[in-house]
Order: structure tokens, then C-alpha cells, then sequence
């Protein structure tokens, strides 16, 4: 065949050379008619495929060989070998009862996988990291920029202290010269009265020596001496030297009044990764109970019952409104019982990492902490009042507090007695908590401070860092302002549970405030203080019956 005439020619048999002809070999690459297409399959020296005439110049698949037989194409896969197997595989029974999918519909499978992965890594993971290479940049622009506006500032302060100084010096000068000065007139004035008496002595002695000599009996007997007169010395001067003294330069003490540096740090914060237009699929772990069922109920005898933490999951720790913190095992035996250090009870209490109760006097600004059965002061504030309290995961204590007129609000987290982070404002300077005096404060499994802030009626999570993640304020459904949130705790799961006291049901959030349900079917009389212990049992303190409640609600 002419290949200069080849879009002229007519298709033809490889085989019979029949024109026009309807099938082909995609194994042997040939034409088909209908007749040798029969006898073509009969050919059992390798796996043939037979396709329509019209599919031979669409784009095919190149098909990996057979590991049993290399001289026919792998057209099937089997799953529990992980090899590409051909038709004499399928039928053989090696492959019984393996799973053998079929590789064109496997390759259409992953072609849509890359598809999907293409259009994700285009249209949102790529401008992702764009923008985060963007903050970046912008980040180290800002701290250059806050570099030189510091070193500016300390230049300035250096010539500040550098006027100071010549100020002092010139003071102590001018002080020194006018004492001298002062003192100098009086030294010159007794110097003159000495000075003249000095005169007249010497004029004396000089009267004395010629009367001595003098013959003239008048003269002599005229004299009157004056010896008393000069007897009497002038004064002794004594004179204390003005001296100077200096202090010993305390270079730490000087360094701190000069200034301070407030350390620059870097955290990672984890962004939560959103595809466009692709759900994710994410392990739910712990799943919820379609009807959470109570364990069992412990009658405390604190009413109004206010607070509950787990001390082991066996035993928990309450306190209510008067001075008295209980601590009952799960049979609803009372363990034992602590008075609080001052005539005020607790505002809320915790159990640090190994097992001591700490809590927080409201009056008295402190949180304090039992050591051998009796209490210690372990913080003491200034200006603040402390509200809720909680232990994190690294041991260290996360305090929610209003100032004394309530009039601002804070979180600050203590690394033993060190304050090592206060969180107040947003990245609006705006405060995150309102003033109001009911707090709650738990960390979660994710490390972010969820608070349960009542007179703002939502829950405000932040991260470690003190970033505000989202204020939840109740389902839409739900009537404006009607969400009552009081206690609060979190599960292994991140989620957020919250006592919603006036609706008398426990609410729960996913991590990043979308809700869940609420557990509502456990007849809880004005839920309160709530903490979950290390099996996501959850434990309910009502406030008005003064009972715990330990319900199950997850699987």
C-alpha cells in the first residue's frame, strides 16, 4: 500500500483483504472482517481482543503484561496478589476466591482520582500555600519593620537618659560651686579679723621694744597692757569637706529600669484545610449514642451543687455553695471532706496531674492548692479575681478572671507560680470575654481554651496562642439569647460539651463550633458543673438537687 495514497485507500482484512472491514485486534494490531475475526479468537497461542473498527484510533490503554503469561496483556487485577493478571489467570484456579477487578474499570477509577487530585492541587491546596508564602513575606516585612522601629526607640531613650545625666551632673556642679562660694566669704571674713589682730600684736611689740629702751618715766607710765586682750585667740576653724558618693551601678536593676523587651516567638498554628468543591472524610473515632443512658447517680447533699471534677475515674471531687468539697467514689460513698481555708466557698475546683485539689477563693484573690490535707496558697492576685480554674495536659493551670469592678476579663496561664500567658483582647483589640461573673474553662484534646462565658451567652474558644478561633452562641434554631451556657468539658474527641442550665440539657459541639445534639433525655434538673472522665463518661452536677449524674453517651 502506497503511503502517499493512504487516506485514499480503503480499510481492508489484514487477513482476506475484505473491504471495509468492522472489527480489529487491539492485541495483534490488524483489521477484521466478521469470518477471520472467528477464527482469529480461535488462536489460543495468546489472549486476543476483538473491538469495533471505530475504537482502534481512540486513545487506548497500554495494558501491563500478564506476571503469569508475558505474552497477554494484564487486562485484570487481582487484589490479594497485587499483580495484573490476563484472562487465563481469571479462569484459572490460582485466582479462586481472590478479588479480581477489572483493569480498564481500575484505570478509570484512578483516572478520576487524578482528576480530582489535579483540580484540588490547582484550585485550592496551591493558592493555599500561595497565600501562606504570602503571610510569610508579609511577616518577615513586619518584623523588619518592628526591628528598626525598636532600635529607634531605644536610641531615643538613650538620649533621654544621656540629657538626665547631663542634668544631674550640672545640679551637682551648681551645688558644689555655691558651697564654695558660701563657705569661701566666711573663711575670708574670719581671715580679716585675724589678720587685723595680727596688725595690732605686731604694732604692739613694736610700742613695747621702745618703751623698753625709753627713759621718759611719763611714757612708761602711761602704757596699759593688752596682753588680755590678746590672750584671747581667734577661734579654731574645723571644716568638713563637701565629698561626694556614688552607687554602685546595679547593671540588672538599671537594665529593667531602662527597659524591657517582650519576647518574640513563633508559633504554628495548625489551619484547618477546607477543599473546594471536595468532602473529606474524616475518622469520627468515638461516636454518640443515639440515647446517652445514666450509670448511676450519687446524692451529694450540697445544694445549690455548682462543681465537679473527676480526681481518678472512680472517684470525683464536688463543691456547691457552702465551704465544704467532697470527694465520692462511683458507688456514691463519701470519701472524704475538705473545708476551704477562709470563711468563702469555692468558686471552682480542679485536680492537677498528680491528684492534688486546688481551688479558686473568689474574696480572697488566690487559688489555692492541697498538700498533706491542708491548703496553701500556690497564686495570689493583685487587682483580679479568680472564676474558673482548670489543669491542662502539660500541668499548667489556665485561670479565667474579672478585674475587682468586673469591668475587664482575662485568661492567664501559670507554668508553676510563673505567669507565662495572659489572654484578653482579639486582633481588633477587642475584648474576648465580657465582664460578667459566670466562667467556666476547659482545654481540649486539640489544645485550644474553650471558655463558657454566661453573660455573653456563648461559648468562646481560642487557640493555644490566644487567637479567637469562633464564638458559639447556640443552634440557629434556637431563640436569640435563649442558650444559658454554665459548665463546661471537652472529650478525646475535641468536642465541646456545655450545660445549657435554664434549658436543663447538655449541648455539644464539634471542635470548630458546629453543633452536634444535645443530650436532653436524662431528666437533668438544672445541669451545671460537668467533666468527662478518661472514658468520655460523662459527669453532671445539677445544681438544685445537689445529685452527680455519670451517663454514657458515646459508644
Amino acid at each position: 500500500m502506497d503511503p502517499r495514497k493512504f487516506a485514499q485507500d480503503v480499510l481492508r482484512c489484514h487477513l482476506c483483504d475484505t473491504p471495509v472491514p468492522p472489527l480489529y485486534c487491539d492485541s495483534c494490531n490488524i483489521n477484521l472482517c466478521r469470518q477471520c475475526a472467528g477464527e482469529h479468537l480461535c488462536d489460543e497461542s495468546r489472549e486476543h481482543r476483538v473491538l469495533p473498527i471505530r475504537q482502534r484510533w481512540s486513545p487506548s490503554p497500554n495494558f501491563p503484561k500478564c506476571s503469569e503469561h508475558p505474552t497477554n496483556q494484564g487486562r485484570h487485577h487481582c487484589e490479594q496478589c497485587n499483580i495484573p493478571i490476563c484472562a487465563l489467570c481469571v479462569s484459572s484456579k490460582k485466582h479462586n476466591n481472590h478479588e479480581v477487578v477489572d483493569m480498564m474499570k481500575k484505570f478509570q477509577l484512578q483516572k478520576e482520582v487524578l482528576k480530582k487530585d489535579l483540580e484540588e492541587l490547582e484550585k485550592s491546596i496551591y493558592p493555599n500555600y500561595e497565600k501562606a508564602s504570602s503571610r510569610i513575606s508579609f511577616h518577615k516585612t513586619a518584623l523588619s519593620e518592628n526591628s528598626k522601629v525598636l532600635i529607634s526607640a531605644l536610641k531615643k531613650r538613650g538620649e533621654e537618659w544621656h540629657r538626665e545625666i547631663n542634668l544631674i551632673i550640672k545640679n551637682f556642679e551648681f551645688e558644689i560651686n555655691e558651697t564654695e562660694s558660701k563657705h569661701l566669704v566666711e573663711l575670708e571674713n574670719q581671715e580679716g579679723k585675724v589678720n587685723c589682730r595680727i596688725s595690732d600684736i605686731s604694732q604692739t611689740i613694736l610700742d613695747l621694744r621702745k618703751l623698753l629702751i625709753s627713759s621718759d618715766v611719763c611714757m612708761v607710765s602711761e602704757y596699759k597692757s593688752r596682753i588680755a586682750e590678746f590672750r584671747k585667740l581667734p577661734p579654731q576653724l574645723k571644716i568638713n569637706l563637701q565629698n561626694i558618693s556614688f552607687e554602685t551601678i546595679n547593671e540588672r536593676q538599671l537594665s529593667k529600669q531602662f527597659g524591657s523587651l517582650t519576647k518574640c516567638s513563633i508559633t504554628l498554628e495548625e489551619e484547618k484545610y477546607i477543599a473546594q468543591g471536595v468532602e473529606l472524610s474524616v475518622p469520627s473515632g468515638k461516636t454518640l449514642m443515639d440515647k446517652p443512658k445514666i450509670l448511676t447517680t450519687i446524692n451529694t447533699e450540697i445544694t445549690p451543687l455548682y462543681n465537679v471534677t473527676c480526681s481518678t475515674d472512680e472517684e470525683i471531687w464536688t463543691s456547691g455553695g457552702d465551704k465544704i468539697m467532697k470527694l465520692f467514689n462511683i458507688q456514691g460513698d463519701l470519701l472524704k471532706s475538705m473545708q476551704t481555708e477562709s470563711e468563702y466557698t469555692p468558686q471552682n475546683i480542679a485536680v492537677t496531674m498528680s491528684g492534688n485539689l486546688i481551688y479558686a477563693d473568689l474574696m480572697r484573690g488566690s487559688i489555692m492548692i492541697m498538700i498533706n490535707e491542708h491548703f496553701h496558697p500556690r497564686i495570689r492576685l493583685s487587682g483580679w479575681s479568680p472564676y474558673g480554674i482548670c489543669c491542662t495536659s502539660t500541668d499548667e493551670l489556665l485561670v479565667i478572671m474579672n478585674t475587682y469592678d468586673c469591668k475587664q476579663t482575662k485568661v492567664v496561664r501559670y507554668s508553676g507560680l510563673d505567669e507565662k500567658q495572659s489572654i484578653q483582647w482579639d486582633d481588633k483589640f477587642q475584648p474576648l470575654f465580657s465582664s460578667g461573673d459566670i466562667k467556666y474553662i476547659r482545654e481540649n484534646a486539640n489544645l485550644d481554651i474553650c471558655v463558657a462565658d454566661n453573660a455573653a451567652r456563648a461559648i468562646v474558644v481560642v487557640s493555644a496562642s490566644g487567637r479567637l478561633r469562633f464564638k458559639y452562641t447556640g443552634p440557629r434554631s434556637a431563640k436569640i439569647g435563649s442558650f444559658d451556657p454554665v459548665g463546661i468539658t471537652t472529650d478525646s474527641q475535641s468536642r465541646i460539651l456545655t450545660a445549657d442550665g435554664v434549658n436543663k440539657r447538655i449541648l455539644i459541639v464539634d471542635q470548630d463550633g458546629n453543633f452536634i445534639c444535645y443530650i436532653d433525655s436524662c431528666d437533668l434538673g438544672s445541669p451545671w458543673g460537668l467533666c468527662v472522665d478518661s472514658r468520655n463518661n460523662l459527669f453532671v452536677a445539677e445544681c438544685q438537687t445537689g445529685r452527680v449524674k455519670k451517663i454514657q453517651y458515646c459508644k
